[in-house]
């Protein structure tokens, strides 16, 4: 952070320290290989140098990874992206299912909730600088966080779907609201309800991506893209963000608590009553 001359901070008080990027690289090193250069700052989700293997540890960090980013005055553009050839690694049905066996944390089905509201709400509410999302493959899900950056780019080989219906599961944690404010009610409602993969190509035609790059430009083509940004003043930048960014801050206060109570409470409905 700038430094602050003496006798302001002797009559203002000493300001709280921000955190800084060495110390939170290292704290989500497990989740993200984080990179910065020149206040373009790239996270790029990871399981052991691999594709990021979902897991409950992943989708709490995601939050409060976004936050520390967004309170980092040094951070000026955001790339997220994946490693290898896929966004997160293909699901595993059993370890998805050894997981979820009991016993279980106490308090397991609220910190869920928790960490899956704050997944999206710090992502739109905690970060104040340019958003650029870079999909380099096929998903098995969670691409709401990237359909919800200011640009969103995506690898030629990238698929998109909302598979939680087809799993058993209302569509509530949020990519049902990123297909819902980019496709429009009617088209979001089937793909919803049939789970189809959409190709990079057909997110594109349909408004869910910017641009579709070979596998080997994806990247290249963020940092283009985050530099081009960089170089604008610092205030136009980040007002400019507030301003793209408003329509998802409306639909997440007006839905999305809403749908994500939907699909956590269909779970233990079907489990009680089923």
């Amino acid at each position: 952070m700038p430094s602050t001359p003496d006798d302001w901070q002797a009559r203002a008080g000493r300001y709280v320290a921000r955190p800084q990027f060495e110390d939170y690289a290292e704290k989500y090193a497990d989740y993200f290989a984080m990179t910065r250069h020149n206040g373009i700052i790239e996270l790029r989700m990871h399981t052991d140098g691999g594709p990021a293997d979902y897991g409950f540890g992943m989708h709490n960090a995601w939050g409060q990874a976004w936050q520390e980013v967004g309170n980092d005055p040094d951070n000026e553009v955001l790339i997220l992206t994946g490693t290898g050839e896929h966004w997160l690694a293909p699901s595993n049905p059993q370890r998805f299912t050894e997981m979820m066996r009991p016993p279980r944390p106490e308090h397991f089905a609220y910190d869920t909730y928790y960490d899956a509201m704050k997944l999206l709400e710090n992502l739109v509410f905690a970060i104040d600088i340019p958003t650029i999302a870079a999909i380099n493959g096929p998903n098995p899900g969670h691409t709401e966080f990237a359909l919800l950056c200011d640009i969103t780019l995506c690898a030629d080989t990238a698929t998109f779907s909302d598979t939680h219906l087809l799993a058993g599961t209302a569509p509530g944690d949020g990519l049902h609201l990123a297909l819902q404010e980019l496709l429009g009610t009617k088209r979001a409602a089937y793909y919803l309800y049939t789970g189809q993969d959409i190709d990079a190509r057909t997110a594109l035609e349909l408004g869910l991506v910017n641009e579709v790059t070979p596998a080997d430009r994806l990247l290249p083509r963020a940092w283009e893209i985050a530099e081009a940004i960089r170089r604008r003043p610092r205030a136009a930048r980040r007002l400019t963000h507030a301003i793209v960014s408003r329509p998802w801050k409306r639909r997440l206060v007006q839905d999305f608590g809403f749908g994500l109570a939907h699909e956590m409470f269909g779970i233990s409905a079907d489990k009680v009553f089923g």
